[in-house]
């Protein structure tokens, strides 16, 4: 399968802004919007669209978070029009490894909402673990998800 990574610019954002998610899964990840903006403004964040077959599909943001003093994958999104094709795992495991080229063999966080058991699933199939549970607090709603960690 042919995936690739391409940084998000004025060239492509507004194809990046039309990816979706479906329904249920809006509760999951933030809009790409919202992503972009946050990368727009927050110092240390890379959007990244992923593309098959020179169309974009999906959306990765990473980020140094100062937080946790370390690396996160903190949005990992395929549109729901190419969901149940593998492209998600592709994308994750050539992630893992462009990332590892660009910053060497260090720890790597994601998250996932506790009730997020497909993205779990696919997190810990590309070894992650889960550390713990943590909860954050956004316009009036109540978060809690699990950080997951791989040793890259």
């Amino acid at each position: 399968m042919n995936i690739e990574f391409r940084v998000i610019d004025k060239s492509n954002y507004n194809q990046c802004i039309k990816l979706k998610t479906s329904e249920e899964q809006k509760k999951f990840v933030a809009t790409n919007i919202f992503s972009l903006v946050q990368s727009a403004y927050e110092p240390n964040f890379y959007p990244l669209g992923v593309y098959k077959n020179d169309k974009m599909v999906g959306f990765i943001l990473y980020d140094f978070d100062d937080e946790i003093n370390g690396w996160s994958m903190s949005r990992f999104m395929i549109d729901e029009k190419f969901q149940n094709q593998g492209i998600g795992k592709v994308a994750l495991n050539k992630f893992i490894k462009f990332f590892i080229e660009k910053y060497g063999h260090i720890k790597l966080y994601t998250s996932a909402e506790v009730d997020n058991t497909i993205a779990i699933n696919l997190y810990e199939s590309m070894g992650f673990e889960k550390k713990e549970v943590f909860e954050y607090e956004v316009d009036g709603v109540i978060y809690k998800e699990f950080r997951m960690l791989a040793q890259l």
